[in-house]
């Protein structure tokens, strides 16, 4: 793992979900999601991100667009400020569509992986500075930004998961 934010990230969905058993990964009240869920929601945002790098780095360049106003806040809010703000609709793509509990945490696992080489490729090729991709809400993102994304978001779905745990 090259990045310190995607290890920290790493780090604390395996300790949140150490020796959780299905039942308890399925499980969640009405109209929430479970911790399996949760997970596949991350593991899905993170292969999207993967595939986007892997386009850039096909095409040799940058496919963000110019940041405006509103992506410039919601950046500085979100990657500056590490606060993801509650209540806001996952994009379609990265709804959890209901992979099996037991495969969900080898898969997060996995697509956080592959994430981590792409951003470290992408950084080889274009730098850490250079925004190399939309995010669909926050606008472009460099490397540095991504890494950090990718931490805010996956530390705000633990917290979730924290509550799911203290419920039995």
């Amino acid at each position: 793992m090259t990045s310190a934010y995607l290890r920290r990230a790493l780090e604390v969905i395996e300790a949140a979900t150490e020796g959780m058993s299905e039942d308890q990964l399925v499980r969640h009240p009405d109209g929430k999601w479970s911790t399996a869920l949760i997970l596949e929601h991350l593991a899905l945002a993170f292969t999207g991100t993967t595939k986007g790098l892997a386009r850039c780095l096909e095409a040799g360049r940058s496919s963000a667009s110019a940041p405006t106003l509103k992506h410039r806040v919601t950046t500085a809010i979100v990657v500056g400020l590490g606060y993801l703000p509650s209540g806001a609709q996952a994009p379609e793509r990265t709804r959890p569509k209901g992979i099996p509990a037991e495969k969900v945490r080898q898969t997060v696992h996995e697509s956080l992986i592959a994430m981590d080489e792409a951003l470290a490729r992408c950084e080889q090729r274009f730098g850490h500075r250079v925004a190399v991709l939309d995010h669909p809400i926050l606008g472009p993102l460099s490397v540095r930004q991504w890494r950090k994304f990718h931490w805010v978001h996956a530390r705000h779905h633990l917290k979730q998961v924290a509550q799911l745990r203290a419920r039995r």
